[in-house]
């Protein structure tokens, strides 16, 4: 019972020497207020928080969403294939990629896509 202490504390103090030399040999010599500052899509944090953005960014950001989500919605599909009904699987996939493809249509033919106007 004793050795396992033991063996516990120099577990503990050999863990407290490597954060401390980690946290010595870690430190910057050089600091820039360009570097410490967070930096989020483009935007300068120390400004206004009210300041417009670009609504092609977030439309184009919505419709990569729409997107990634429609993988993540139709690879499991490919699994299912072996065990359903094939017919009912591909006309409910396209039926999925149709309504996908009409909302990207839509888009383009309101002119979201455009960055020229």
């Amino acid at each position: 019972m004793i050795i396992m202490y033991f063996q516990f504390i120099i577990i503990m103090v050999i863990a407290m020497i490597m954060i401390f030399l980690l946290n010595l040999l870690s430190k910057k010599s050089f600091n820039d207020r360009e570097k410490n500052s967070p930096f989020e899509c483009g935007f300068d944090p120390k400004n206004l928080a009210r300041l417009p953005f670009s609504l092609h960014f977030f439309l184009i950001a919505i419709i990569f969403i729409i997107f990634d989500i429609e993988l993540t919605l139709l690879l499991p599909m490919i699994l299912i294939s072996k065990i359903s009904n094939f017919l009912i699987l591909m006309s409910s996939m396209s039926i999925f990629i149709m309504i996908i493809l009409y909302g990207l249509y839509h888009e383009t033919y309101q002119g979201a896509l455009n960055w020229i106007q």
